[in-house]
């Protein structure tokens, strides 16, 4: 599986930004698909993650009510829709996939097994 991200950009504080991860699939709906980020000198963190159905979402208390984790499985794609964006949203966006049977926990990276290469957000005060 390959998952290729896009939407990163510059974008000011306050703003609004969302984010594409195209699958190259033809089983989508059978990955459960997370939102993960990584900012300069800092680790990777869970950002958000959604079932195959769309029907279970998790957030990041961080990003909780401002960002918002949906797919298109006719698409192969996954979103993250982001909304009052703060200086602090400023990292590299990496999407990853992992079978939807794992029981693992959804917030853990090392349970994904297929990761992007990542787009950068910047934004700016």
């Amino acid at each position: 599986v390959q998952l290729v991200e896009s939407g990163g950009t510059l974008v000011q504080a306050g703003g609004s930004l969302r984010l594409s991860c195209v699958a190259s699939t033809g089983t989508f709906a059978n990955y459960y698909m997370g939102w993960f980020r990584q900012a300069p000198g800092k680790e990777r963190e869970f950002a958000a993650a959604i079932n195959w159905s769309g029907a279970i979402k998790d957030y990041s208390d961080s990003v909780k009510g401002r960002f918002t984790i949906f797919r298109d499985n006719a698409k192969n794609t996954v979103y993250l829709q982001m909304t009052s964006l703060n200086v602090e949203d400023t990292a590299v966006y990496y999407c990853a996939a992992r079978g939807s049977l794992s029981r693992s926990s959804v917030r853990d990276g090392r349970t994904y097994n297929y990761w992007g290469q990542g787009t950068q957000v910047t934004v700016s005060s």
